[in-house]
Order: C-alpha cells, then structure tokens, then sequence
C-alpha cells in the first residue's frame, strides 16, 4: 500500500493511535469479541473456495493485505482483488460478474433502486485529506473556503491568506468513490466541482500530481497522506485518525464492500473474518477507522 507514515508530532500521534487501537482489538479478541468464529472467519483451515473483488482503488490495498491474512489462516481459499472504481464495484457485485464490490463510498439510491439485492458491509472508515503543495503557507480552511476552491469560487491563494498565486485543483475522475464521497461531504448538493480541475485515477496520481505542481490542491485517503505534501486542518481540526474518530474533522467516508444477496461460504467466512479484531487490527495498522467508531 501507498501508505506513508506523517513525521514530526502527527507522526507520533498516529503512531499511538494505532498502537492503542491494536492493543483494543487484540484485548476484545482475548475477551472472546464476538466469538471465536467470527473473528477468524471460521475454524483455521476449513474453508475453501476462490473469491473474487474488484473496485474501489482505496479499499483495495487494505483489501489486499485482508486476504493475505485470510489466506494464511484458509490455504484452501483464494481472494483476487483488482481495481476498477467504486461504481465498476456496485456494478460487478449488482450483476455477479465478481463475487464482491469495493466501494470508498455509500450506496446511492439509484444503485439500491437498479440492484435491490446488494447486501452492504462497511469494514472500516476513512478520512478524506485535503492536501497542498507543501510551499503553500496554508494549513487551515473552512469548509466554505475548501468549497469555494474545489467549486471554482475561489481561484487564488491570496483570498484564503495565501499567496498572490492561482490555485490549480487535481481531483479524482468520475466514478471514483473517493471523488464521490468528496463532493457529498465538502461540495454538497448542486455544487460541482470545477470544469479546470487536473483529474487523475488514483490515489497516488493525486499525491504525486500535488507533490510536483506548484499552487496545486487535491484530496485523497488518509491512508496515502505522506511529507511530500501540506496537509490542511478543517475548521481547526487536522486530518487526522483521531479528529476523524472523535468527530473534529468532517470529511470520514465508509469503506464497504457489498454482495448480490447475503454472503455465503468463503466469501461470508472472509468477511467474518475482517469485522473480527483480528481483520479489524489490519484495518487500523493499514492507516484506517475501525468500522465502529
């Protein structure tokens, strides 16, 4: 995963937060959780069958490291995760072309409306980071200033305390559920973004894009946040997992994964298995929200 850990005091931070909530899980799996069954996805071994995910380009790295230690539990399963976007993910699991969808988003009504049978799962929860070239001397925004420059209002730095320089804004493409996300939390509805946005596919693209393009602005997963750019704190709360956990910083999303009808067999195994602590404690270490906050 493109994860890279913050320096300085966030760093430390984050770093303490992971180990407490490790340290939760790892306690509620001794205590008995939810049951030995469902926090390891059934008896070690029992299981078998081949599993397949497509979607979501942010839930498929944690994804990817669920199904290794999975797989290290069931050798007789086998998960294959591929991207796509999140609407290719409801799309997939709608009409069972893969066995399940990844999507960094909710549910629209539209997409329960053209496949009534699509079972949700969240498994974690995300954060939405807004990120700046990292000469940019701007670390707090409102919510209205953030909407202003992602709607096209607001299109240079000296009106929000910056520089006299234009704001050049990198989005994700449509379809992509952390774009969707996006523009429901900050954006609102009837607020489009704007027509001169630099998009690009992915995560990465978005960090690498801002890294390397003066006076830029974006968003992306917390999980990809790194030092090559300046994050911007929401109305005094930093994008952190602790502002998102207890409720300071606005933009947190689901991560969900959904399936045509209940899951059945290995892929109900798996998912059992990633809402227990021991696939929750991946979910935290890989830089997200446990499911329940």
């Amino acid at each position: 995963m493109n994860t890279r850990p913050g320096s300085g005091m966030e760093g430390m931070m984050r770093n303490l937060y992971v180990a407490v909530m490790v340290s939760s899980l790892i306690l509620l799996a001794s205590c008995g959780g939810t049951g030995e069954g469902a926090a390891r996805g059934g008896e070690a071994g029992s299981v078998e069958g081949a599993v397949s995910v497509v979607g979501s380009t942010t839930v498929q790295p944690v994804a990817e490291r669920l199904a290794e230690a999975y797989e290290a539990l069931h050798p007789g399963v086998t998960i294959t995760v591929q991207g796509g976007g999140s609407s290719v993910g409801v799309t997939s699991a709608g009409q069972g072309s893969a066995d399940i969808g990844a999507v960094s988003r909710g549910i629209s009504q539209g997409e329960l409306e053209l496949y009534p049978s699509l079972v949700i799962y969240t498994i974690a929860r995300d954060g939405i980071a807004i990120v700046a070239d990292a000469d940019i001397p701007v670390g707090d925004l409102s919510l209205e200033q953030v909407r202003g420059i992602f709607s096209g209002s607001i299109a240079n730095w000296d009106e929000v305390g910056g520089p006299d320089s234009p704001i050049v804004v990198i989005s994700r493409e449509e379809g992509s559920g952390t774009r969707g996300a996006f523009e429901e939390l900050v954006l609102g509805e009837g607020v489009l973004m704007t027509g001169t946005a630099i998009l690009q596919p992915s995560n990465g693209a978005i960090l690498n894009t801002v890294s390397s393009t003066p006076g830029s602005i974006g968003y992306l997963s917390f999980g990809y946040v790194g030092s090559s750019v300046r994050t911007i704190a929401i109305g005094g709360a930093a994008p952190t997992p602790e502002n998102a956990a207890n409720g300071t910083y606005p933009v947190v999303r689901p991560l969900n994964l959904v399936t045509k009808g209940e899951a059945t067999g290995a892929v109900q195994s798996w998912i059992d298995f990633i809402l227990g602590p021991d696939g929750q404690a991946v979910v935290v270490e890989e830089g997200y929200l446990p499911a329940a906050l």
